[in-house]
């Protein structure tokens, strides 16, 4: 079956960084789109960052362009979400998504099939 865990989050100070990582298994990420979504208390998820299968494209949410970089080592099959310049509205529990087609997926996604159990991201100031 397909599992993606996330890990990396934790409490961090505003201007601080953190590297999320999205291990899976079940799928091979070198094949598939791959995405970060964030749910923060009282607000609805939201798209952060998509990276296509051939990695020659990406998407970022406009809240987050400049500070955020989505990327993937192939050889691990993971895929990672650098935040950077963190600030208090970036707290939120954070979820890697996959799509449930390879390479053959329309980009960007439309439709994400598969999730992570999500990591919590709290940032202070």
């Amino acid at each position: 079956q397909v599992q993606l865990v996330e890990s990396g989050g934790g409490l961090v100070q505003a201007g601080g960084s953190l590297r999320l990582s999205c291990a899976a298994s079940g799928l091979t990420v070198s094949t598939y789109a791959m995405g970060w979504f964030r749910q923060a208390p009282g607000k609805e998820r939201e798209i952060v960052a998509a990276i296509s299968w051939s990695a020659g494209s990406t998407d970022y949410t406009d809240s987050v362009k400049g500070r955020f970089t989505i990327s993937r080592d192939n050889a691990k099959n993971t895929v990672y979400l650098q935040m950077n310049s963190l600030k208090p509205e970036d707290t939120a529990v954070y979820y890697c998504a996959a799509p449930l087609r390879d390479r053959f997926e329309r980009w960007p996604p439309v439709k994400y099939n598969y999730w992570g159990q999500g990591t919590q991201v709290t940032v202070f100031s």
